[in-house]
């Protein structure tokens, strides 16, 4: 296991460099990058969601679904090892003195924990190895917040190709609004409010002709105009 550490450990080192050090420097100040402190991380939060539409990332969406996924995962698992404990002890005596530090052999029965989560959910999606157990464990967290360091530094550069910023359009060319539209609304309202001069207002919206933000249909119904990117 001790090799392995330092690969987990990349995970993070990949993150925080990529927030402290190669997104400032692709944006072009440090300035830029994630200051230390709470307030701090979320208004560089904000800023880069509405910069970057960070959240519509599908790497990013990959880095969410393993961080939460991990925190699952381990929860169940210590939850089925739990429960399947192999007493090694008197009834006079506390369970965790049948455990000795750096032994070999499991004091609980993964072919009983984890039979039982497979009757629960699905024949297969329960482990039989233990190494393959908790290479999953290790491995599903690990990937993920990897694929969001890496979006990370994508946006660096500007490179929001894979963002889904597209309005959905019917055959009339109607938009079909869904929570991405929501979503692109709110980046513009932070990005207003990010503004460092005094009015308020960006100046894509202050100038030429005012962009309606619903329009009456032949009938009758509302919708919004259509975002292109």
């Amino acid at each position: 296991m001790r090799p392995w550490i330092c690969v987990a450990y990349s995970a993070p080192v990949a993150a925080a460099t990529s927030v402290f050090l190669i997104y400032p420097i692709g944006q072009g100040s440090f300035s830029d990058g994630m200051p230390l402190g709470i307030s701090g991380t979320f208004n560089f939060m904000l800023v880069f969601q509405a910069e970057h539409n960070i959240l519509m990332h599908p790497f990013h969406q990959l880095g969410v679904a393993a961080v939460f996924g991990g925190a699952l995962f381990c929860a169940m698992h210590g939850s089925l090892v739990t429960s399947s404990l192999v007493r090694e002890t008197t009834e006079s005596e506390s369970q965790n003195y049948g455990y000795k530090f750096g032994q070999e052999q499991e004091t609980y029965s993964i072919v009983a924990a984890h039979g039982y989560f497979g009757r629960l959910i699905w024949q297969y999606a329960s482990f039989n190895n233990s190494r393959s157990l908790h290479f999953f464990l290790a491995a599903w967290p690990v990937v993920g917040i990897w694929l969001t360091a890496l979006g990370i530094s994508t946006m660096a550069f500007n490179l929001n190709g894979f963002n889904f910023n597209q309005s959905i359009l019917d055959s009339k060319g109607h938009v079909v609004n869904t929570w991405a539209d929501v979503l692109n609304r709110a980046n513009l309202g932070i990005e207003v409010m990010h503004e460092r001069n005094a009015h308020n207002f960006p100046l894509d919206l202050a100038a030429g002709e005012a962009v309606p933000l619903a329009t009456m249909s032949t009938t009758g119904y509302a919708y919004a105009p259509a975002i292109h990117g």
